[in-house]
């Protein structure tokens, strides 16, 4: 289980991550800074299992990947959105980060949430609500074993292309 950070629509990945910070890929320095200008108190408070909340367009600007390594160290479960800028949706597969697209308006700031993988549903805990989701069969493969680079690294690009391929 974990909190809700709730963010609006078009958050971009300078939000995330200012520009000046982008110096390092270094995810435990990222994750320090992370939402630094936006919300100067998520590096101190986020925790482990916490869910990132946006609207639509998540993750516009530009397609630094240091704002999905920057997320993911902090110890987000999960970003849920409305809908994801193509280029951050497809930096959350390299790096392992589940992006998961819902309609976000009934879950607020500080919601206790659960993403429950089998059933394929977000739970509210704080609302007892359940939501629905589709997440591609890749991507929460890629998100198990953290991600393309990762998956390659220990098992080859056969183990890759069996993602996509259905076998």
């Amino acid at each position: 289980m974990g909190r809700a950070w709730r963010f609006g629509d078009n958050i971009n990945t300078d939000l995330v991550t200012p520009g000046r910070y982008n110096m390092t890929t270094n995810p435990t320095e990222l994750a320090k800074v992370c939402f630094v200008e936006h919300r100067p108190e998520f590096a101190g408070k986020v925790g482990a299992g916490d869910f990132v909340v946006g609207g639509r367009n998540f993750g516009c600007g530009s397609s630094r990947e240091t704002a999905v390594i920057a997320l993911k160290a902090s110890g987000i479960r999960a970003v849920l959105a409305k809908s994801f800028a193509r280029i951050f949706y497809r930096n959350c597969m390299n790096c392992g980060l589940l992006a998961i697209e819902l309609n976000t308006d009934a879950i607020a700031d500080g919601d206790a949430l659960e993403f429950d993988e089998q059933r394929m549903i977000v739970r509210n805990v704080t609302k007892n609500e359940e939501y629905a989701v589709a997440i591609p069969r890749p991507m929460l493969a890629l998100a198990r074993e953290g991600g393309v680079a990762e998956l390659m690294r220990k098992s080859g690009f056969d183990a890759l292309a069996g993602l996509f391929s259905g076998k």
